[in-house]
């Protein structure tokens, strides 16, 4: 008998165990488990309507054999037609030995094999093929009176289907009771299977229904580990004990809210409070911001930072970018004016200073910051990665602010808290809206903050899309920015390649025209893509063809990219910043936080290949200032699902409809990150958008699971899963590091 964690090596034997493991990292009795069926199938399969690609299993009749030799190889092929009573067939062999005494005419057979065409007709090149009794044998034609559903499995190189069907129905046979992470009670009070059951309706079901209630069964139960690993850190963090901090009356929080030019909006001051709140007790926050693009978020964050101040202690801005960190350094010192010149001539007497520290600043202004720092003169620090390092310390660490926390792992984050005296309090923001239940999957160890209006007096933005098939839109698309320019504003064009190497993408994830395949909708494994990969537009050649643009002439324009010296990605983001430069060819780097107010338009290069968020945040960096904004998507593509993608940006400004709908387009992992959170590498089968209903309850019972039995004592196959899952995350981390 055998176990989940039985090695199938010792179970399997021969090449199946290897090729499993080999293409598929397979490797025990619970990751074949785990390798879900792709789709399910009757006896009876029709060979009428399958796609390109599709990986087709069907039950037919050889109704023509003829072999001949060919004319440009040794050697004789087989050509059959098959068929199915209803349709037929051309099967090849480009080697007929071994196959033409097997498939003569009148014979039933099993077929398996990936349809491909060849002159206008579908057909089945070297397929695997079985005897219907070697099949029955298998169970590859379902029970005996031929009820029940036939699953398919995703291909794996070198192994036919009905292997993969038989080494499962093998570990079936042979599994000892299985331990079940659902204790009984949730189980029966959410008319769940048990965990056996739930295997067994995945890989040998009698119908639908019974997939179903075993998928719904192993997605819970990914759900109910998840909720209960935050809900475990959600007690830990709980139970620490830190420095509650209040800013105190009259002091430097008061001296910056009397002289603010505006007021702030409602959703500002009700998140200020929240925050403040938090901030005063004896635990430490643990919060999210999210928001819209320009909704403010940054005040808010800053009067955190100040009230910290106030109460004694420092507060570090954590961002991802050198260029975000200059801008974040200067656009606080700009609102704090003489209240960030504490201990200077003409300094405020409620002053801190702002310290800025980076990997590439010179070796003297680097000790400066850091001396500036570990003395506490500077209250507020702003800075990238570089403030990780063992060198750098703090006098009294209070608040721990991190920008874009999709940019950094909860390590780097954790790394930095380390360096408070007493546990500091820590604020997240993001301007990448954040669904629901993704922020109950992802973010679920952290109360939720969210500003959804935005501040008076920002501009709207309209969005066109620009085919390059029409050139007549792609010469007025660069009038458009010279009209902008001459009326005496600036454009961003952007792209998603620096230039020279194939591989020099900066900052854009990249996106497939034709989005993720769904594992449960796609039949098996598709062919690549036969259209020519199109070379996507890069700074440095796009800078040149813009220079020489009749429309364009005598305009000033430069590029930003990653690669650029830091000192020279400052100084044209200063030139920019002052008007000096009218046009800025730029990568993804001025994705976030880059604020030009007097920036009005934007031109997005091969928008397509743009996830639907990162274009959003993108063209929130324009209609900042007192002029309504443009964004142009100039696109080549002929895919209907980019197509679709771009219509939806360009028809929306609602960024948690266009989170959604970026969930929807692409694999979860592709849009969440990697780095966010370790376990969920774990999940296997659980989407945060089909299965919000199922992880909200899962969270409601690991709410209650926990507040009976925090160390889930009682609960022992829940426990050591929890352990699995998190020994798992530590291995992730120890190898990333």
């Amino acid at each position: 008998m055998a176990g989940e964690s039985t090695r199938l090596k010792g179970l399997l034997g021969g090449q199946a165990a290897s090729k499993l493991a080999k293409h598929r990292g397979i490797e025990t009795v619970g990751d074949l488990l785990d390798f879900w069926p792709r789709r399910y199938r009757t006896a009876e399969a029709d060979l009428g309507n399958p796609r390109v690609g599709d990986f087709l299993v069907a039950v037919a009749r050889v109704e023509t054999a003829n072999t001949r030799t060919m004319a440009k190889r040794r050697g004789r092929m087989l050509e059959v037609v098959i068929t199915d009573g209803r349709s037929r067939m051309r099967v090849t062999f480009f080697d007929a030995r071994g196959h033409e005494h097997k498939l003569v005419a009148g014979r039933e057979f099993l077929f398996a094999g990936t349809v491909s065409e060849f002159r206008g007709n579908r057909q089945l090149a070297h397929p695997g093929y079985a005897t219907l009794e070697e099949a029955a044998a298998l169970g590859e034609l379902g029970d005996a009176d031929h009820t029940g559903l036939i699953p398919i499995y995703r291909h794996v190189p070198g192994v036919h289907p009905w292997t993969i069907t038989r080494c499962v129905r093998l570990v079936l046979g042979q599994l000892d009771e299985v331990a079940d992470v659902v204790p009984p009670a949730v189980r029966t009070r959410r008319g769940l299977l048990d965990r056996g059951a739930a295997l067994r309706a995945i890989h040998a079901p009698r119908d639908q229904r019974e997939v179903h209630a075993g998928r719904q069964r192993l997605r819970y139960e990914e759900a109910l580990v998840l909720q209960c690993i935050l809900g475990q850190r959600r007690l830990a963090a709980a139970a620490v004990v830190t420095q509650g901090r209040t800013p105190r009356e009259g002091g430097l929080l008061a001296a910056f809210d009397e002289r603010l030019p505006f007021e702030l909006t409602a959703g500002q001051q009700q998140v200020s409070r929240e925050i403040l709140d938090e901030m005063a007790r004896p635990t430490p926050m643990h919060r999210l911001l999210q928001g819209e693009v320009g909704s403010g978020k940054t005040i808010v964050a800053l009067r955190a930072m100040l009230a910290a101040v106030d109460a004694g202690g420092q507060a570090v801005l954590l961002a991802p970018t050198e260029v975000l960190a200059g801008q974040h350094a200067a656009s606080i010192r700009s609102m704090l004016g003489d209240l960030a010149e504490g201990g200077m001539l003409g300094g405020d007497e409620h002053a801190t200073r702002v310290a800025l520290l980076t990997g590439s600043m010179s070796t003297a202004r680097r000790k400066a910051a850091m001396l500036e720092i570990a003395s506490g003169d500077a209250g507020i620090v702003i800075g990238t990665h570089a403030l990780l390092e063992d060198r750098v310390s703090f006098a009294d660490l209070a608040l721990v602010v991190v920008d874009e926390q999709h940019r950094f792992g909860v390590e780097q984050r954790d790394a930095l808290r380390a360096k408070g005296t007493t546990p500091p309090h820590l604020l997240v923001m993001t301007a990448t809206p954040i669904p629901r239940t993704v922020a109950m999957t992802v973010f679920g160890d952290m109360e939720t903050s969210t500003l959804r209006e935005l501040p008076r007096g920002r501009q709207p933005i309209t969005t066109h899309i620009v085919p390059v098939q029409r050139p007549g839109w792609v010469d007025r698309t660069w009038q458009r920015v010279a009209e902008e320019v001459s009326a005496g504003r600036q454009a961003y064009v952007v792209c998603p390649r620096i230039g020279g190497d194939d591989d020099d993408l900066d900052g854009v994830d990249l996106v497939a025209e034709d989005g993720p395949i769904d594992d449960e909708q796609d039949d098996g494994e598709r062919l690549e893509d036969e259209r020519p990969e199109r070379p996507l537009s890069a700074v440095e050649e796009v800078v040149v063809t813009l220079r020489e643009h009749p429309a364009l002439h005598g305009l000033t324009i430069e590029v930003l990219h990653g690669r650029m010296a830091s000192e020279d990605k400052d100084a044209v983001m200063a030139r920019f910043h002052a008007g000096e430069i009218d046009v800025l060819v730029s990568t993804t780097v001025i994705e976030v936080g880059v604020d030009v107010p007097n920036a009005s338009t934007m031109v997005i290069l091969d928008a397509d290949r743009f996830g639907v968020s990162q274009l959003h945040q993108l063209r929130g960096r324009v209609g900042r200032g007192s002029d309504p904004g443009v964004c142009l998507l100039m696109t080549a593509t002929e895919s209907e699902t980019a197509a679709e993608r771009l219509t939806a940006v360009a028809g929306s400004t609602d960024g948690f409809d266009l989170a959604r709908l970026d969930l929807q387009q692409r694999r979860e992992g592709d849009v969440l990150g990697t780095a966010q959170h370790g376990v969920r590498s774990q999940l296997q089968h659980l989407s945060v958008l089909r299965d919000e209903r199922l992880i909200e309850d899962a969270r409601e019972d690991a709410q209650a699971l926990l507040a009976d039995d925090p160390e889930l004592t009682e609960h022992p196959d829940l426990r050591a899963t929890i352990d699995d899952w998190l020994d798992a995350e530590q291995a992730a981390y120890l190898e990333k590091g």
